[in-house]
């Protein structure tokens, strides 16, 4: 077991009509005029957005907005919500959106926070002294920004995808209602569904021994996530299932199931985020379209908790068999990826990767060069093409 340190100072409120209470919820923080931060349209048909405004304006508090929040967010409209929060004087940011609506109201944070260019911190040149309060209002679950201290952006010049992770950034408040996320289509509450899980497989598939109540938190959470994103599948409306997986959502990434490991691999993570800067591919899709091909490239060299994770989550049973076990484990996670429609290769996901763009894919994800990533097998370039020519 690892020494660790368990930080989540988010304030959750979950439930049904949770949205009612973030005028309230805002005013605690004692701030003078808040950005509001948002995506596409969805937030406006569906009334979220008057609803969270007028709830602003019962209790006095002044607003602006910017909204264009796209997946995989642009560091062009971070750059341009920093200018909007200087100029208005803004000292408060709600978040109305899933993780990359959060991610970006993170960027933001930094950026009106601080001198200099934001993307700095992302490209790990220095780091930021101070980041404007956050709350959110999480209309997707996936990402587990909520309550996790990271957030991840596009450079558009180069197409650079890069996480940046720091307390200050966490959020104050984090209004959870369920009833927020029927509207999503299948594909967005599965690809959410995969990225929760991943979540929690980064962590518990390591190279080390972890806790045992750690490892029993993890495991019931991924059988849980796959058993309701199975219902969510044929029952889109079913407030129970939806109430699971988000919760699961923000337990999967606020640190819970990383206490007590080495830190976790997040091997597949960083794969996919050049995937994403490349190809613009929905993240939880990226993630099922790779896992498969890098988890039998390391398997090998963690094999105990692979066999762990294929007996105690997938249900495979028992043999001497390690290596059979194993397989078999992978096997079915796919299995359970093709069932709610998420891809397994990049051909599934839509996309022809040539030999030219996987060698550029390799070379971003090692920074040029300077790391290496994963832990269950430091991976360098050569071994991320050869996972890459897998995944194809």
């Amino acid at each position: 077991m690892h020494n660790f340190e368990y930080f989540t100072p988010t304030r959750v409120i979950f439930g049904k009509e949770a949205e009612k209470e973030t005028g309230r919820l805002v005013k605690e923080q004692n701030c003078k005029k808040v950005f509001l931060h948002y995506g596409g349209n969805s937030a406006k048909k569906s009334g979220l957005l008057d609803r969270v405004c007028r709830s602003l304006e019962g209790e006095g508090i002044e607003y602006t907005m910017l909204g264009g929040v796209i997946p995989n967010p642009h560091l062009s409209l971070v750059r341009e919500g920093i200018e909007v929060c200087k100029k208005e004087g803004v000292d408060f940011i709600l978040a109305v959106g899933g993780g990359s609506v959060i991610d970006s109201a993170k960027a933001i944070g930094y950026g009106a926070a601080n001198e200099g260019d934001v993307w700095d911190f992302y490209d790990e040149k220095r780091s930021p002294k101070a980041c404007l309060p956050i709350g959110t209002i999480l209309t997707i679950a996936a990402a587990g920004s909520e309550m996790s201290d990271s957030s991840v952006i596009t450079n558009e010049d180069g197409w650079l995808k890069r996480g940046y992770s720091n307390d200050k950034c966490r959020c104050k408040f984090a209004i959870l209602n369920p009833e927020l996320t029927y509207t999503l289509p299948d594909y967005q509450t599965q690809c959410g569904c995969v990225d929760i899980l991943m979540h929690t497989m980064e962590r518990y598939l390591n190279h080390g021994e972890n806790m045992e109540m750690t490892d029993g938190i993890s495991e019931a959470l991924m059988r849980t996530v796959i058993k309701n994103a199975r219902i969510l599948k044929n029952e889109p409306e079913n407030y129970e299932a939806r109430a699971e997986v988000m919760w699961a959502g923000s337990l999967s990434h606020n640190g819970l199931t990383g206490c007590g490991t080495d830190g976790g691999d997040w091997a597949s993570h960083q794969i996919e985020h050049e995937l994403g800067g490349m190809f613009d591919v929905a993240h939880g899709a990226g993630l099922a379209a790779v896992w498969g091909s890098w988890a039998r490239y390391v398997y090998k060299d963690s094999i105990e908790r692979f066999v762990k994770f294929a007996e105690n989550v997938m249900g495979i049973p028992h043999t001497e068999n390690q290596e059979e076990t194993v397989l078999a484990g992978i096997a079915a996670m796919e299995d359970f990826y093709r069932s709610v429609n998420m891809p397994t290769s990049l051909k599934e996901l839509g996309i022809e990767v040539t030999d030219e763009q996987i060698g550029e894919l390799a070379e971003k994800c090692t920074f040029f060069g300077r790391r290496t990533v994963g832990c269950v097998k430091a991976l360098g370039k050569e071994d991320i093409i050869k996972i890459y020519e897998a995944a194809r």
